[in-house]
């Protein structure tokens, strides 16, 4: 699974706005900002809710929807800089959208 795979076309996505898309079994949310698209884990960390897709976006960042949790869309990071989203490769190629979405292993210590 480690090859870029179409999901959409950039008129599909809203301007600084969030849309859910699934790759494979990866839940991923996808926003446009600046005409520039980001792909993260529609995954919140703190209660595993599946809404970041619908967060509030400004200065690219997302912000849950749920608890407020804020995430910067260029590297999945918390304000603070704590490890937050996964982020996805995203390449445009004339208007279609593709994302290269590797499932995370756990490894157990």
């Amino acid at each position: 699974m480690n090859e870029l795979k179409k999901i959409c076309t950039v008129n599909e996505l809203k301007e600084n706005s969030g849309k859910k898309f699934f790759v494979d079994d990866i839940e991923i949310a996808l926003f446009k900002i600046n005409g520039e698209i980001f792909a993260v884990s529609n995954i919140c960390p703190h209660q595993k809710t599946h809404l970041i897709y619908e967060g509030f976006v400004e200065n690219c960042k997302v912000i849950c929807p749920v608890h407020g949790w804020e995430f910067d869309l260029r590297t999945g990071e918390l304000a603070k800089g704590r490890k937050g989203l996964d982020i996805y490769e995203v390449k445009v190629i004339d208007v279609d959208v593709y994302v290269k979405a590797e499932q995370k292993e756990l490894k157990w210590l």
